[in-house]
């Protein structure tokens, strides 16, 4: 499996801006496609976008549609997550994961996961 690291999580007042990490190692980067999920307290993980393997399809979550944007970079091994106009609803552990064979937006269809990083957003 991929070993997967994110970074570039932190406290941002509502309104502003982040950039997420995902450095992947162990296997073929370009093999993978590659997401996001999130978990807030006291909440199941949800889905907030996904980046194909090859040809750079992506899908976003609704709720984050038009203030997010997932990104790869496979020379690099990395996957992005840049978050624009944070919203204090934003707030929660951050997950990168990775699939060999699947994209999309459930979490069974990603066998690899990376530890997560916190994104708090104050008001």
């Amino acid at each position: 499996q991929v070993q997967l690291v994110e970074s570039g999580g932190g406290l941002v007042q509502a309104g502003g801006s982040l950039r997420l990490s995902c450095a992947a190692s162990g296997r073929t980067f370009s093999f993978y496609a590659m997401a996001w999920f999130r978990q807030a307290p006291g909440k199941e993980r949800e889905f907030v976008a996904a980046i194909s393997r090859s040809l750079g399809r992506t899908d976003h979550a609704d709720s984050v549609k038009g203030r997010f944007t997932i990104s790869r970079d496979n020379a690099n091994n990395t996957a992005y997550l840049q978050m624009n106009s944070l919203k204090p609803e934003d707030t929660a552990v951050y997950y990168c994961a990775a699939s060999p064979g699947y994209f999309g937006s459930s979490l069974n269809g990603y066998p690899s996961w990376g530890q997560g990083t916190q994104v708090t957003v104050s008001s």
